[in-house]
């Protein structure tokens, strides 16, 4: 082969190589801190391109997501804190906040704290006025779990034993976060001993403008649900499945968050603003859910899921007490959340998708979030 053709070659091939490289996500571990019982406590960082996820072992919280605005620039978009201290002490304090955790085993509330399974009554953890919320005081937003590097990402496992904030059965839980094609992807999947109820979620609280940069009010919003799980006054399901035509939840078109947030609808009276689980038009099958639109950085967030549902929050009750990321206090309505999940309280509406898990089942559901500009 004479010189000429042999640079010709090597430029192919370094042309192939870099080419592969793109659109590859690069993984890494590194220490995040310790607990205050001196357990060891680890941070997976994924990055393709300019897009950067951050995931702890500790309660299994995404604690950074930074994606470019339409020029480019990159910024963290969740809420959160800058060390692992903030999380530590949030999760303890009587108003956890829930700055992106895994969230079980039960995702939302449970009436009164109560369910009946197989004829037995299980009593669970008060912890949100008269009703069980986010898996109990000790729910697995506060527990370590088990975390190894993955292509493209983490894999994090927890063993919940029977009995653990009330709720039967060994569940053994595993949660994928996996960073590809511009979309961070959280893969959940659990089996258990025992007939239990599981519903699992990511708490991201988003603000498409960057951490700490206001209220999320001029996001735009759209929800591909046609319906709404009705709620009393403790935010609890009625059981109604109730239409979203001609109520402020009509989010069928893409609309301003601020534009109705404020309207005489006992809903949103109720929840001080919006904080109701959706239900999805794609009925449990992967379809886009909603997508987040925010003008001023151009940046678009996609969501696509097969779980039933989705719990749209918007941070109505941040009281300007909890000091965020870069010391900036979080005001209400700092963020947004989009928790994909089954209803809350399904155990007492046994027409709503069931949250049962039995012996030899595997539950299994997924959520990716898709980044773009425009």
């Amino acid at each position: 082969m004479n010189t000429g053709l042999r640079m010709m070659v090597s430029a192919w091939l370094l042309l192939v190589c870099a080419s592969a490289a793109e659109g590859m996500t690069n993984v890494k571990k590194q220490v995040y801190g310790k607990t205050a019982d001196g357990t060891a406590i680890d941070l997976y960082i994924l990055s393709e391109g300019p897009i950067e996820a951050r995931v702890t072992n500790y309660g299994g919280y995404l604690v950074s997501l930074k994606v470019p605005d339409r020029n480019g620039k990159v910024e963290d978009i969740l809420l959160g804190f800058d060390d692992l201290d903030g999380y530590v002490n949030n999760t303890t304090h009587k108003g956890t906040a829930y700055f992106g955790p895994i969230v079980g085993r039960y995702a939302n509330r449970i009436a009164k704290g109560t369910f009946t399974l197989d004829g037995k009554q299980y009593k669970l953890a008060i912890n949100n006025g008269p009703n069980a919320l986010h898996g109990g005081i000790r729910g697995f937003h506060s527990v370590v779990w088990n975390g190894k590097l993955i292509p493209d990402g983490v894999e994090l496992t927890y063993l919940s034993k029977d009995g653990e904030e009330g709720y039967p059965g060994n569940l053994s839980v595993t949660v994928r976060y996996t960073l590809s094609k511009s979309g961070l992807s959280i893969d959940y999947s659990a089996t258990t001993d025992k007939d239990t109820i599981l519903n699992l979620t990511n708490h991201a609280y988003f603000n498409l403008k960057g951490s700490g940069k206001g209220d999320i009010l001029d996001h735009s919003v759209t929800l591909h649900a046609s319906r709404f799980t009705y709620a009393d006054a403790n935010l609890v399901p009625t059981g109604e499945l109730r239409s979203v035509e001609g109520t402020p939840l009509d989010f069928r078109k893409s609309t301003r968050i601020g534009d109705r947030i404020d309207s005489d609808y006992d809903q949103l009276k109720i929840a001080g603003g919006y904080d109701q689980n959706w239900v999805l038009d794609g009925g449990g099958k992967m379809a886009e859910a909603a997508e987040v639109y925010e003008p001023t950085s151009g940046r678009v967030m996609r969501l696509s899921t097969d779980q039933p549902g989705v719990q749209f929050y918007t941070g109505n009750f941040f009281d300007g007490t909890i000091k965020g990321k870069g010391g900036v206090v979080y005001q209400r309505r700092a963020g947004l959340c989009l928790e994909t999940q089954h209803f809350p309280d399904s155990p007492h509406h046994p027409e709503f998708p069931t949250t049962e898990l039995k012996p030899g089942q595997r539950f299994h559901r997924v959520t990716v979030f898709s980044f773009s500009t425009r």
